[in-house]
């Protein structure tokens, strides 16, 4: 092989290593499911999980852009928490000991159990242009979190009587 063409495959071999293809998620989502690199909404996602996150960012510097389409959770469509299995421990979306996580919109995060985004001891994560509507608890929930940014965000309708956690 001549030394050019060695450099031309080298080069184009350390062009390729930082980019990672979007995974493309959509429909139903019936076990938790953990992404651990960028993802994109391709369609609406009904989430059927029972006592678990619908959606786990699993690694850090994860983009997951919700693309204009809707999760939705199994709490009451009115209140978000009657019925059974009401506080359990649903969230849409959760990102726990992540850096640099990035869960963009538009789009909407809608009706789950407790959460409808949960950031949990997490640094440097930006949640910007997202709705939250619904959610028994806070429609984000931030505890532990450093370094963050909330942008353009909407939150309605999310806590309930017995737990006002509401909004961010």
């Amino acid at each position: 092989m001549s030394p050019k063409v060695l450099a031309a495959f080298f080069i184009a071999i350390l062009l390729s290593t930082g980019t990672t293809n979007a995974k493309d998620i959509g429909g139903p989502i019936s076990t938790t499911l953990t992404i651990t690199e960028n993802s994109r909404l391709i369609s609406d996602v009904i989430c059927t999980v029972s006592g678990a996150s619908c959606i786990v960012i699993g690694a850090p510097s994860v983009t997951l852009d919700l693309n204009g389409f809707t999760i939705t959770g199994l709490a009451d469509p009115q209140t978000g928490c009657n019925g059974p299995g009401a506080a359990a421990l649903e969230d849409g979306i959760d990102v726990n000991g992540q850096t640099g996580v990035i869960i963009r919109g538009t789009g909407i995060v809608q009706q789950f159990r407790r959460f409808g985004i949960r950031l949990l001891n997490s640094s440097g994560v930006t949640v910007t242009g997202v709705t939250t509507a619904t959610n028994c608890f806070s429609g984000i929930f931030v505890n532990g979190t450093s370094d963050s940014l909330f942008e353009n965000n909407i939150s309605v309708r999310n806590g309930e009587p017995a737990n006002a956690c509401g909004g961010i």
